[in-house]
C-alpha cells in the first residue's frame, strides 16, 4: 500500500500538520483506539465507533459461517443475490462485487420503477438480504415487506431466501428471529460507513461470489504500519486531505480510470462526505468527474496519474486506509468523524409529509414540455434556469444535481439494430439522467455532483446540509407509471420518493441553499428535454 504526493502545495500542507500529529502521538493513539483524540465532545461516540480499526482480524470470525452459507445458497440455485440496504449497509459489498466481477443487485431505492424491476428478475432463484445497522431504515423496511408479499404470491417460503445482517438488539433482529431468516449479526462498535470490512460488505459479497478472505488478507497486512509514525499510508493521506482542506483545497477530485477496483470513489463519497461535512465545514468528494484546475480542488487518484496525491493498493488494504485518513482529516478538521447530525433532519420531515393526507408539492413556476419547474427561477425556460443555477454558484461553491429516479431506467432506452458497444453506450448515456451533470459541468470550473435519491441521503446528503453553506441544488422528481404498495404501511414507494424529496428540499431550503425542484411527468421525453435543454443553456 503507497501513498505518494505528486504535488508540492500537497507534499507542504501534508508536513505542516504531519509534524503535529506526531508529536501528538496520533499514529499510536489512532491505531490504539483512543476515543479521546476528537476532544470531549465527541469521546462517547467516538468510544462505540472505532472497532473498525480491528475489524481485518475480528471477521475471519465470519468466513466460515459464510462458506456453508453461499455453499447452501448455490446448492439451492440462489443465483440471483439482491442486497436491500442503504448507504454503509450497500456501498462497500456493491464495489467488492463490481471488482471482483461478480453478480450483485443493489436495491438503495424507493423508486417504485427500480424496485419493481428488481423483483420481476428470478424470483425463484433469488437471495435477498436485508442489511441495516440501525434496523429502522425506512426504504430497507419497505423493500422486505414488499419481497415477502411476493415470495408469498408466488408460493416460496421467504425463510429459505432471506438472510438478514444488522446490529444485536435491533428490530431487524427481532424480525428475521420471528420469521425464520438466517441472521447474521454485525459488530456494534462499527458505524455504517466504516463498515466495509464487516458483516454488512463481507456477506452479500461471499453470497455472490466474491473472494472476502483475499479482502481480509490484504487490509490485514497494511493494518501494522497504521501504528507508525513514517511509512503510514493512512497518516499520509490523512494529512493530505486535511492539511489541503485547512489550505482551501477541500474539493476532493477522485480519479480510478486505471484502477483495478472499481467504482471505489462512489464509496469514498460517502465515508468522507458524511464524515467530515459538519459546523459548517467539510470535505467535498467529487465523483466521476475531470478536474477543472481550480485553487480549490485536491485531485486523488487511485493507481492513476496524473494527480495531486496517488493512492496505490489492493482492494481491502484501501478501504481501511481511507477510513483511517478520513479520521485523521475530521481531526485536523476539528469534527467528529463518527456521527451523522444532519442526516435525521430529511428523515424526519418525510415522516411528518407522509402523515399528511396529500403531499405539499404546490404550483410549478411554469412548464416547459414534459418538465414542471417548482421553486422561484426568473427564467422562464430551462435553459435558462440551468444557466441561472450556475451562475448562483458561489466562487467557492459547487452545483449538486439530485435525481429522485430509476437509476437503471437508461438500459430501457432503444439501441440501433445492429449497434456496436459504442453505438449502444451513446445510446444509454442519452438516456440516462446522470449524464446532466457532464453537460452542466461544461459550462462551469465549479465542482458538479450527482446523486441518486434516496442513495445520496445516506451519503453526501450530510455534506449537503452540515457543510459550508456554498452549495446549489437541482432536485429532479418523476410521475409514476404504476406505483408499488408497501404491504402493511399506509403508502406507496411512489409517495414515500416524493415525500422523502420533498422532505429533504425543505431542509435545504430551511437553510438558505439555493434550489429548484424539476418534476418529469414523462420520465423518458422528460430526461431527453433536460439532456436537449442543457446542451443549449
Amino acid at each position: 500500500m503507497d501513498v505518494s504526493y505528486r504535488d508540492e502545495a500537497v507534499a507542504s500542507a501534508a508536513a505542516s500538520v504531519a509534524g503535529r500529529l506526531v508529536a501528538d502521538g496520533v499514529p499510536a493513539r489512532l491505531a490504539g483506539g483512543d476515543p479521546t483524540l476528537w476532544g470531549e465532545d465527541a469521546e462517547a461516540e467516538a468510544a462505540v465507533r472505532l472497532g473498525w480499526l480491528t475489524l481485518p482480524r475480528r471477521s475471519r470470525e465470519l468466513l466460515p459461517e459464510l462458506g456453508e452459507l453461499a455453499g447452501r445458497a448455490r446448492a439451492q440455485g440462489l443465483t440471483n443475490v439482491v442486497l436491500a440496504g442503504m448507504g454503509g449497509s450497500s456501498l462497500a459489498a456493491e464495489v467488492i462485487c463490481a471488482t471482483a466481477d461478480v453478480p450483485l443487485t443493489v436495491l438503495d431505492t424507493s423508486d417504485p420503477e427500480q424496485v419493481r424491476r428488481t423483483l420481476d428478475d428470478r424470483l425463484d432463484a433469488t437471495l435477498l438480504v436485508v442489511a441495516g445497522k440501525s434496523g429502522t431504515t425506512v426504504e430497507t423496511e419497505c423493500q422486505l415487506r414488499i419481497y415477502e408479499r411476493r415470495f408469498a404470491e408466488a408460493g416460496i417460503d421467504p425463510a429459505g431466501h432471506v438472510v438478514v445482517v444488522t446490529d444485536p438488539g435491533s428490530p431487524l433482529a427481532g424480525r428475521a428471529a420471528e420469521a425464520g431468516y438466517h441472521l447474521v449479526l454485525a459488530v456494534p462498535d462499527v458505524g455504517g460507513r466504516y463498515s466495509a470490512l464487516s458483516a454488512y460488505g463481507l456477506v452479500p459479497a461471499a453470497l455472490a461470489g466474491a473472494d472476502v478472505e483475499r479482502l481480509l488478507d490484504d487490509a490485514e497486512e497494511v493494518l501494522p504500519l497504521l501504528s507508525r509514525e513514517t511509512g503510514n499510508p493512512g497518516l499520509d493521506l490523512g494529512a493530505a486531505l486535511g492539511g489541503s482542506a485547512l489550505r482551501g483545497r477541500d474539493k476532493l477530485v477522485l480519479e480510478d480510470r486505471l484502477s483495478a477496483a472499481t467504482g471505489l470513489p462512489d464509496w469514498i463519497e460517502q465515508l468522507v462526505a458524511e464524515s467530515t461535512g459538519k459546523q459548517g465545514k467539510g470535505i467535498l468528494p467529487v465523483v466521476a468527474a475531470d478536474p477543472n484546475g481550480t485553487s480549490d480542488e485536491l485531485i486523488v487518484a487511485i493507481e492513476s496519474d496524473p494527480a495531486d496525491v496517488r493512492v496505490d493498493g489492493p482492494l481491502g488494504a484501501q478501504f481501511l486506509v481511507w477510513e483511517y485518513a478520513t479520521a485523521v482529516a475530521g481531526l485536523l478538521l476539528g469534527i467528529d468523524p463518527f456521527d451523522q447530525p444532519n442526516v435525521a433532519e430529511s428523515k424526519d420531515n418525510t415522516a411528518v409529509l407522509l402523515a399528511l393526507p396529500d403531499l405539499p408539492t404546490g404550483a410549478p413556476a411554469f412548464v416547459d414540455g414534459p418538465v414542471e419547474v417548482y421553486g422561484a427561477p426568473t427564467a422562464k425556460d430551462l435553459p435558462g434556469v440551468f444557466a441561472e443555477l450556475l451562475h448562483a454558484v458561489p466562487a467557492t461553491g459547487y452545483l449538486s444535481i439530485m435525481a429522485y429516479l430509476d437509476r437503471m431506467a437508461a438500459f430501457d432506452a432503444p439501441v440501433p439494430e445492429g449497434a456496436d458497444f459504442e453505438q449502444m453506450t451513446d445510446a444509454w448515456m442519452m438516456a440516462d439522467a446522470a449524464t446532466l451533470r457532464a453537460l452542466l459541468a461544461l459550462r462551469t470550473d465549479r465542482p458538479v455532483t450527482f446523486g441518486w435519491g434516496p442513495r445520496f441521503l445516506h451519503s453526501t446528503g450530510q455534506y449537503h446540509k452540515g457543510g459550508p453553506q456554498n452549495g446549489v441544488f437541482l432536485q429532479i422528481t418523476g410521475a409514476v407509471a404504476e406505483d408499488v404498495p408497501v404491504p402493511g404501511l399506509p403508502y406507496t414507494l411512489g409517495r414515500l420518493q416524493l415525500a422523502q424529496a420533498l422532505g429533504d428540499l425543505g431542509a435545504l431550503e430551511t437553510r438558505g441553499r439555493p434550489a429548484v425542484r424539476l418534476h418529469l411527468t414523462d420520465r423518458a421525453a422528460g430526461v431527453a428535454h433536460l439532456l436537449a435543454a442543457a446542451q443549449e443553456a
